[in-house]
């Protein structure tokens, strides 16, 4: 057998695989939809947590600064498991691996700065003092 039919055969599998497992999941929300029960009614859309009717409103109003600092500890989790990838396969990688190593904690080393700059990690104050000394 030829390499090429070989690898057509791995992709052609990857293929099924794909296909089975959306047709499955569309068959099973098809058959929950149609044999499910529905029921409507005024107490069906109330919310009801533990026997205890809710007072006030659900809705919380989170800081941006929130989301900020959990974008930047994802974006530097990521950093960590990359370079503890290359640290892995450090010899195998040699001195271009090395080299896209640095040029990638580089980029990451120039958003940091920006992001400094911008006050984003000492919880937005730099953009208030802008702010206020503008006006």
């Amino acid at each position: 057998m030829s390499p090429d039919i070989a690898n057509l055969s791995h992709h052609w599998s990857l293929a099924i695989f794909i296909i089975g497992a959306i047709g499955l999941g569309a068959l099973l929300l098809l058959l929950a939809r149609f044999m499910g029960g529905r029921s409507s009614g005024h107490s069906k859309h109330e919310p009801f947590e533990s026997g205890v009717l809710p007072v006030g409103s659900a809705r919380l109003k989170l800081s941006v600064k929130f989301y900020l600092v959990a974008l930047l500890f994802i974006i530097f989790e990521a950093e960590a498991l990359f370079l503890f990838a290359y640290a892995i396969a450090v010899r195998e990688a040699g001195w271009s691996g090395f080299i896209a190593a640095s040029i990638f904690v580089l980029i990451l080393l120039v958003g940091l700065i920006y992001e400094s700059r911008m006050g984003v990690l000492n919880g937005g104050q730099g953009q208030k003092n802008k702010r206020q000394k503008e006006v």
